[in-house]
């Protein structure tokens, strides 16, 4: 299964899954969310599938955020919260996987790209890996009430505001530190170092590995605020001036400076 933007192959019991837009760092488009939720739904359908790798083409970038020209005909509330709904339902199929899920990270990590990485089961990176949410430098907009939660889970209360508040990103050392990351590898090995990873799948026992991850998520889930409750600052984000400004920016190379409205 292939296209321009998404390419899923197959090497044994190992699917890989590639985000190939290398000239814009990987940004996802609408079609590249519906590529990636169509691949979530054909690979848990395949019982010969042991695990999934999802990594990005060119070596410089895993998902470098949500392609933010896409965002500037948001003119309603429910084109921000419809987007939401969108990310929070592809994250969710990827979550949901019943194979086991590994991000292999070379490069920036941000936005929508870090959200994809988080509910990955495993996440290996290079040393150049830069991993966060800087919307508060870029866009003024919000991440879902979920995603958000997703983070908190990962990383802790402080080290969340810090990255959605302060805009900070982590690089691969303070991320293996924090547990983000599993292993950091070199980017001229971690190709096989995953692949073999992956491998070693083959060798446990499948119901126990299902399991554990289904009983990891339900406990996720049980304390998992629900996306209508964030609701409000979504759309209070998404329709202010300073992110139509910032797209606008984006898109036209235009200056602006932050207003609060």
């Amino acid at each position: 299964m292939s296209d321009e933007s998404v390419i899923l192959r197959r090497e044994g019991g190992i699917a890989w899954i590639g985000f190939n837009r290398p000239a814009s760092r990987n940004a996802m488009t609408w079609e590249m969310y519906d590529a990636l939720e169509a691949c979530c739904d054909r690979l848990a359908e395949d019982d010969a599938i042991q695990a999934v790798v999802l990594h990005g083409v060119g070596g410089e970038a895993f998902v470098a955020g949500t392609d933010i020209g896409q965002f500037a005909h948001f003119d309603a509330p429910e084109d921000a919260i419809g987007y939401e709904r969108r990310i929070d339902r592809v994250v969710g199929k990827l979550e949901a996987l019943p194979r086991p899920t590994i991000a292999l990270i070379e490069g920036a990590c941000v936005g929508g790209g870090a959200a994809l990485a988080l509910v990955c089961d495993f996440r290996y990176c290079t040393p150049t890996m830069q991993f966060g949410v800087p919307i508060a430098r870029t866009l003024g907009n919000t991440l879902s009430m979920s995603n958000v939660s997703r983070m908190v889970d990962m990383i802790g209360v402080a080290r969340t505001k810090e990255a959605l508040m302060m805009a900070r990103l982590f690089g691969a050392e303070e991320a293996a530190q924090l547990g983000l990351v599993n292993g950091v590898f070199d980017a001229e090995v971690i190709h096989d170092e995953v692949a073999a990873i992956a491998a070693g799948f083959a060798g446990r026992a499948p119901l126990t590995v299902q399991a554990s991850k289904a009983l990891v998520g339900r406990v996720l889930e049980e304390r998992r605020a629900v996306p209508e409750a964030g609701d409000d600052w979504v759309t209070a984000c998404y329709m202010s001036d300073d992110f139509k400004a910032a797209v606008n920016r984006f898109v036209h190379k235009t200056p602006f400076a932050w207003s609060g409205r």
